[in-house]
């Protein structure tokens, strides 16, 4: 029996604490669920696989939800709480899979790539942030009384729109035009602000400032409005990727 495990051990690859321990810290409670229940799929564990997830998401809408319910006033060090639900996490693989991890590094089983720990980070937080900050836009957008919101396909994307700038007609085709992109998709719901500009069509999308710094994050959306323009030959257009509202756009890609 111990034969068996050895030889599992040493083909499967695994997550070690320490690469768990970053891949928390830049993608949040979601990247710590994928990580963890990776090691325990490793560990042919399959139902703590599945409590590992619904904690995950559980602990997602915990950290991301209370955050708006701290008052303005109260000053919060931006690392203060990455690092508690961090250090929660790495607790609990050192309680969980401290010593499978051990014997799975000692009898020379495989680990994965650094990279590849910190793409799950940054995915961890594009699935977490979005929806927030999309919400947050159009927030912000909607204070104006003339904003619409359409939504589109089972994930209920949405679309603001000044109904006295941009026609509903054409909402409708820049929405079909992001669902064959796929940029609307069946994964995570979307929010966007449209306005007319001329002829030209800008779209608003709510980001992280750090995407702006990051050549292989922008690539998706610089791909996506090349795509997006092929499908427009007649109008322009222009992504505006802001930060907590509307007219605070750190780039444009045209």
């Amino acid at each position: 029996m111990e034969q068996i495990l050895d030889i599992q051990t040493s083909t499967q690859k695994i997550y070690k604490d320490k690469a768990i321990w970053v891949g928390t810290f830049l993608g949040g409670p979601l990247a710590a669920g994928y990580l963890i229940a990776e090691n325990f799929k490793a560990f042919n564990d399959p139902t703590k696989v599945k409590k590992t997830w619904i904690y995950a998401i559980f602990a997602t809408i915990v950290v991301f939800g209370g955050v708006f319910l701290i008052p303005d006033n109260v000053k919060i060090p931006n690392q203060i709480i990455p690092l508690i639900y961090t250090g929660i996490a790495y607790y609990l693989v050192q309680h969980f899979q401290g010593q499978n991890i051990s014997k799975h590094i000692s009898s020379g089983g495989q680990l994965h790539s650094w990279w590849r720990t910190i793409t799950v980070g940054i995915i961890g937080l594009s699935i977490t942030i979005i929806p927030i900050f999309g919400f947050a836009l159009l927030a912000d957008s909607t204070t104006n009384a003339d904003v619409d919101i359409k939504k589109y396909g089972i994930m209920k994307h949405e679309i603001a729109f000044d109904k006295n700038n941009i026609s509903e007609s054409e909402v409708n085709k820049i929405a079909d035009g992001l669902t064959r992109t796929t940029f609307f998709d069946e994964a995570v719901t979307k929010y966007v602000y449209t306005k007319k500009v001329n002829d030209d069509f800008e779209i608003s999308i709510s980001c992280d400032k750090s995407v702006t710094s990051n050549a292989e994050a922008l690539q998706p959306l610089v791909q996506l409005r090349t795509e997006l323009q092929g499908l427009f030959p007649n109008n322009k257009i222009v992504f505006n990727l802001v930060v907590d509202n509307l007219d605070n756009v750190i780039k444009r890609i045209e």
